[in-house]
């Protein structure tokens, strides 16, 4: 069949505490560059175009939406579409959503569902799996990519192989769904052979979804049918209604559907396939030097072993160490046995409990706009960068608690105070005291880099009274 006929379905959701400190809750693994230039989810959208497959629908949640326009936008990638979930609800009710919007354009179109936050190595042989998997798809089996198993591994889900499939050469009947096995369970799993990783990838008809899983949870397709119909357009975002959605069951699509059906289908493959779910297994999909580690940033390293040392700016250096995690990033340091990340969750637990922000954001906080980064701040006062890319705009906003003063460090701001407009060019500043109405736009072709620096009694983001917005912020 014409590969450019199959939707490509990338689930990006989850919060990303499992790579912390890189990794935050506002901006997850998948929009990072951690095993190539490109971030995992446009490495995702890369593989799909290179294999030659439709535009990708998007299923996203409302924090991370001008992220991930903008990302797909970077390597010049047309969406089909970007829906917005109001409530994480598992994978299930995601992956019907998007189905009952697929068959109701055209019923038999193949889905293919992939997480945003995987990395594989072996694009061809992913490409080879694809293949093997379409004509199984298209008699209306759904179809899932099981991962050869290297090792005995314990975090991940398993696949049993039942007999091969009729008329599908490289693909069996699933036997069965096996949650996260032992540490001496899985090392049968791996002595038997019959056993593979579930990757979490799946291809089958929109109208097959529908119909099977109305059979087992009718409940979930009656809520999201109704967050469909009930959707509503927000400038290039589709945002599935809120209390429709919220009345789906949560539940993985494995547990809803693929558990319980007679006609699930697996195809094995070895791609070179991580969920990258930890800084170790990270680490094992990524090129090490002659002592097993892996560098990145400015490092110095001395006696040490089989580690994974990463800085996003001041020198870091690590002796005498062995098997261990080190990220340095502007606000935050991790350093951390490689074998004892499991206890990275709670760490983050502990920082969210005590309302800590390094466990929500990065110092650079992404909009639609551009960026901000927080360079210092003290009582009654905070110093900040901004970033607004060429043709962009802030809100017309005002503020009650604190007055702003903007430095030009180079391009031109068009400034918007009270009514009034002024240019501000490199090197020159402007006020903005407490309570005025304005709007900073940058009119030009380059990037207007600009230093901020606020003063009052609250410095909080939420003091902000936004009038007018060209990205329907309120």
């Amino acid at each position: 069949m014409d590969k450019a006929q199959i939707l490509p379905l990338i689930l990006s959701g989850g919060s990303g505490t499992r790579l912390w400190p890189l990794s935050r809750e506002l901006y997850p693994k998948q929009f990072l560059p951690l095993t190539g230039e490109m971030s995992l989810l446009q490495q995702t959208l890369h593989r799909c175009h290179q294999a030659g497959l439709g535009p990708a629908m998007i299923i996203a949640s409302h924090e991370h939406r001008f992220v991930v326009a903008e990302q797909a936008r970077n390597i010049d990638l047309q969406l089909d579409s970007l829906f917005l979930e109001p409530a994480a609800r598992n994978t299930a009710p995601a992956i019907a959503a998007a189905a009952v919007v697929a068959a109701t354009t055209r019923p038999d179109r193949l889905m293919l569902v992939l997480p945003a936050d995987h990395s594989i190595v072996d694009e061809v042989a992913w490409r080879a799996a694809l293949d093997i998997a379409i004509p199984a798809a298209v008699d209306g089996a759904f179809v899932t990519f099981g991962i050869e198993a290297t090792r005995a591994e314990t975090g991940y889900g398993y696949i049993r192989k039942g007999d091969g499939l009729a008329g599908c050469a490289g693909g069996f009947r699933v036997a069965e769904f096996v949650e996260k096995p032992d540490r001496a369970t899985a090392e049968d799993y791996l002595a038997g052979g019959q056993h593979l990783w579930n990757s979490g990838m799946f291809l089958f008809r929109a109208d097959r979804l529908v119909e099977e899983l109305g059979r087992f949870e009718p409940k979930l397709i009656e809520a999201v049918r109704e967050a469909v119909e009930r959707r509503a357009g927000d400038l290039d975002f589709q945002r599935l209604d809120a209390d429709s959605f919220a009345r789906a069951p949560s539940i993985s699509i494995d547990d809803a559907l693929f558990a319980r059906t007679a006609h699930a289908a697996v195809v094995p493959c070895s791609i070179g396939w991580s969920d990258v779910g930890s800084w170790k297994s990270l680490l094992d999909v990524l090129p090490v030097d002659d002592k097993g580690n892996f560098l990145h940033g400015d490092v110095v390293l001395e006696d040490t072993t089989g580690s994974y040392v990463r800085t996003d700016g001041i020198l870091t250096t690590v002796l005498g160490m062995d098997n261990v995690i080190v990220v340095t990033t502007p606000d935050a340091v991790l350093v951390a046995n490689k074998d004892r990340m499991d206890g990275l969750k709670g760490i983050v637990a502990t920082l969210k409990r005590g309302n800590r922000r390094e466990a929500l954001a990065r110092p650079r906080v992404y909009r639609p706009w551009g960026y901000y980064q927080t360079l210092h701040e003290g009582e009654r006062f905070q110093v900040k960068r901004l970033t607004v890319k060429p043709g962009h705009k802030l809100s017309l906003q005002k503020h009650f608690h604190r007055a702003e003063h903007w430095v030009v460090v180079n391009g031109t701001a068009t400034v918007t105070r009270d009514g009034e407009t002024h240019i501000v060019r490199e090197n020159e500043s402007i006020y903005l005291p407490l309570g005025c109405t304005h709007r900073l736009e940058n009119a030009g072709k380059i990037p207007l880099n600009l230093i901020e620096v606020q003063s009052g009694p609250y410095l909080g983001e939420d003091d902000i009274v936004r009038l007018e917005d060209s990205y329907g912020r309120v």
